[in-house]
């Protein structure tokens, strides 16, 4: 009997079952679908409704302002608003597929909604050419939509995540078009949407944005009145001028299908259910034809409005939402009058079984070996059901059967639980999205919980989270920030506890998110307590600035360590305070004080300088006007010789001067000071010779270089400015006179005076400059025949040295010297014969 109450529901169209189940008696009170604009969102989405400025109607008890309302699918209202928008009557309004409402309104202008009726900034405009023109009609699709003008001109806005208006062909018609319908631009082969005109006798247009073409040439025996394109872009269906429902494919090519209807007058409704079926809507009749057969009438004495599904139509009246559909296989099979199939079957295993009937286990023997399909299709048919008590005895007719079925998959049972559970929640009058399972399944548990976020039912929102294992973050951040902004007159103390009772449900949730959005409401204390329950410093740190807790900021970014947190609140407080503020706060945190000078050294040297010196740091004061005489000696302008040094001076003066005030960089101010004369001695020594050789140069290259150049007067002066000792000042001048090879002086220099570093030097400096005459006139005078010895060998006089080494008495040596002579046999065996001579000595 139960089968039979089930499938007494159906309509048999064709070689199919359809059922019309109702999905709710709706809430709402005094609403009239025929003096009103509604938009139905797809997926089970809201009611829009607003009242039809193009009808004449009676206002009975109500404002003569307007008021856009949106209602959940079970009419209960959500919101409401009133509507004061200028641009002329409305001419469509439809949502996308994010839920937002879209208004066209007669010149063009593009009003948005969300779910509470909040006005989405900024308007969009279609352009100032459909501005004039006036908008004439809309057709919409996912998140697009296409208008056409009084004057048959089309634009489009192909998403309106991005929208951008795009003026389309011109289809050059006189008359506006008999019907029209787009093709989104995922089925086109060009990718952009695709508008098909019904126009002429027998013609349609295809309008691109970049030509126009003609279908139907051949096809079409007459104008059609109505169209409307499959949800795949594959087909379509029109109603012609003599009262056939046509289905040909979607570029006019083929006829697929070719039916009379009871009515040559077109409806005022057309729309695909599913892939199978086509609804006709006329004042007081709903027909659904198929491919063959009889079609099916539904007979309303109230308008409705067909919502298209993915796997139906949902159709909305004064009293009730409805929602035809095609009966799935699985449900067929086992509630068909008479069917014999596993499923029924098992499903009828399970009415004996609770009867405590023995047919129960004579029906299960009868279907043992197709147990897991007849399990199956109990499963599969309960999740297509609406009905819950259907549902459960479904499921329980699975569950028994699995109890004998070894093989079938035992998750699969829960599994469907789970999402009954989930859509039988969302399906309740007061929550109000009756989704099928097939819509679920397309429209995503994300997405879902996303929308019951949007619509503040964050508790359902939550638990369905929790159940399926999802992550419950994102619910309870958008409560959270819900809650902030709906409780202006409650406390920052109750609030923040009422907060922190939520959130710590959570782990690792963002405070800091949070309390960005209680700052951004004008609630700064609030978001002040509530960031530093951040964990997160990389979050928490930018909002301390952002809401005026620097120092808290600068204490949390030092404590973690992290040196850009650090410098982000750095730069924060340079730019807010004034300096002397900042470089107390800096001085008192090391790190902040040592990431500030290294970064200041690089880029800021005055504001360093103006931080040293209120801090008494004097002498780091001094080592940057230092390094900035060093700087200003790089500079192009200061080329040698130039007045630029004269600065240079001047700075590294003041350096000594700062640093003469501390006892513990003497040593520092008496070298700046040096530095300072001996900038100033080279300057003058460049000017005079007016060759940019001396700046810059130690004090030995400018002695050296003064006298290579014959001005030993100079040389002199500064040997004794610098206090250049005599030992020094001799090398520097041997080697200098030899670079020149002034030999006279050199000998004359030598002769002045016993040389306080002896004369190896000028025999260094003689063979140096391959001199071996001169070198030979200072080698007799060296006092260790040693140095007599190697300084005769190096100029090759192998005897003078022999007899060095004899006078020296070191074998060694004399070994040394007789590998440097092993090309001449002569001095190998001198040295040979004066080394066994010493040997013999030493022996006896």
């Amino acid at each position: 009997m139960a089968n039979v109450s089930v499938a007494a529901e159906w309509q048999l169209l064709y070689n199919r079952y359809y059922r019309k189940p109702e999905l709710y008696p709706m809430r709402w009170k005094h609403i009239d679908l025929a003096r009103n604009k509604v938009a139905v969102a797809p997926f089970a989405g809201p009611i829009a409704v607003i009242r039809d400025d193009s009808k004449i109607v009676q206002l009975h008890a109500e404002s003569a302002l307007r008021k856009l309302r949106l209602f959940s699918s079970s009419g209960t209202l959500l919101t409401d608003t009133v509507w004061r928008h200028p641009g002329g009557r409305l001419i469509a309004m439809s949502w996308t597929d994010d839920q937002t409402l879209v208004c066209v309104v007669q010149d063009g202008t593009v009003y948005r909604y969300d779910v509470h009726a909040n006005l989405i900034e900024p308007n969009i405009s279609l352009g100032k050419e459909c501005f004039e023109q006036n908008v004439a009609d809309c057709v919409f699709w996912g998140n697009g939509l296409v208008c056409i003008t009084e004057q048959n001109q089309l634009f489009c806005i192909s998403d309106f995540r991005n929208p951008n208006p795009v003026k389309l062909a011109d289809p050059v018609i006189d008359e506006p078009p008999h019907c029209m319908a787009v093709i989104e631009p995922q089925y086109t082969m060009s990718g952009n949407v695709e508008v098909l005109l019904g126009v002429g006798d027998a013609l349609v247009l295809a309008v691109e944005e970049d030509g126009v073409q003609q279908l139907g040439v051949g096809l079409l025996r007459g104008p059609l009145q109505k169209m409307v394109v499959s949800r795949d872009g594959k087909w379509l269906a029109s109603f012609t001028h003599d009262g056939r429902l046509l289905v040909t494919t979607s570029d006019l090519t083929d006829v697929i299908i070719e039916r009379e209807c009871e009515s040559a007058l077109p409806p005022e409704q057309l729309a695909w259910c599913g892939m199978d079926a086509v609804l006709l809507y006329w004042d007081d009749m709903l027909l659904m034809m198929g491919p063959d057969g009889d079609p099916v009438h539904y007979f309303y004495d109230e308008p409705i409005i067909l919502i298209p599904e993915c796997d139906g139509v949902r159709i909305l009246s004064n009293t009730s939402m409805e929602f035809v559909q095609r009966v799935p296989d699985s449900t067929v099979s086992i509630f068909t009058i008479g069917s014999t199939s596993p499923a029924a079957l098992l499903y009828d295993a399970l009415d004996h079984f609770d009867r405590r009937s023995a047919k129960a286990d004579e029906n299960l023997r009868l279907i043992k070996s197709s147990l897991p399909e007849a399990v199956e299709a109990c499963v599969d048919a309960a999740g297509h059901e609406f009905d819950v008590s259907r549902q459960q005895t479904l499921l329980r007719a699975a569950s028994y059967g699995q109890a004998f079925c070894s093989n079938f998959q035992r998750d699969r049972i829960q599994e469907m639980c789970k999402i009954l559970r989930v859509l039988n929640a969302v399906r309740s009058p007061e929550i109000g999205i009756p989704l099928s399972i097939h819509q679920y399944k397309l429209l995503t548990a994300s997405v879902l919980i996303g929308r019951l976020i949007n619509a503040h039912q964050h508790l359902l929102a939550l638990r369905i989270s929790e159940y399926l294992g999802m992550n419950q973050e994102v619910v309870i951040m958008h409560w959270a920030c819900s809650k902030i902004t709906a409780s202006s007159a409650i406390p920052d103390a109750t609030l923040l506890e009422i907060l922190l009772d939520k959130l710590k449900l959570c782990k690792g949730i963002s405070y800091a998110a949070v309390a960005a959005h209680a700052d951004k409401s004008g609630r700064r204390k609030l978001a002040a307590s509530l960031v530093e329950h951040e964990p997160r410093s990389f979050k928490q740190v930018p909002l301390l600035l952002s809401i005026g807790e620097e120092d808290v900021a600068f204490v949390k970014a030092t404590e973690c360590g992290d040196t850009d947190l650090v410098y982000l609140v750095l730069f924060h407080i340079w730019q807010k305070r004034q300096p002397l503020d900042f470089f107390g706060t800096v001085q008192a945190r090391p790190l902040a004080r040592d990431l500030f000078i290294t970064y200041a050294r690089c880029y800021k040297h005055e504001f360093l300088k103006d931080f040293f010196l209120s801090t008494g740091q004097l002498q780091d004061v001094a080592f940057l006007l230092w390094k900035e005489s060093w700087e200003l000696g790089k500079n192009p302008m200061a080329s040698k010789g130039s007045p630029l040094h004269g600065p240079r001076i001047k700075l590294i003066e003041k350096a000594q001067n700062l640093f003469a005030e501390t006892k513990e960089h003497t040593f520092e101010s008496k070298a700046a000071e040096e530095h300072a004369k001996l900038l100033r001695i080279q300057h003058e020594l460049e000017v005079t010779t007016k060759q940019a050789i001396f700046v810059d140069s130690s004090i030995s290259d400018t002695i050296r270089t003064c006298i290579v150049l014959g001005n030993h007067r100079a040389a002199t002066r500064v040997k004794t400015e610098f206090k250049v000792s005599e030992k020094r000042w001799y090398w520097l001048k041997v080697f200098a006179l030899a670079t020149i090879k002034d030999w006279a002086a050199l000998e004359k220099f030598s002769k002045e005076k016993k040389p306080p570093i002896g004369y190896r030097p000028f025999v260094e400096a003689c063979i140096e400059a391959d001199e071996k005459a001169e070198a030979i006139k200072y080698i007799p005078k060296l006092a260790d025949p040693r140095e007599r010895a190697e300084s005769y060998a190096r100029i090759g006089m192998a005897k003078e040295a022999a007899d060095a080494a004899s006078q020296a008495k070191d074998g060694e040596l004399l070994g040394r010297l007789k590998l440097t002579f092993a090309q001449n046999a002569a001095a190998s065996s001198l040295f040979d014969t004066l080394r066994d001579r010493l040997s013999f000595q030493g022996a006896s």
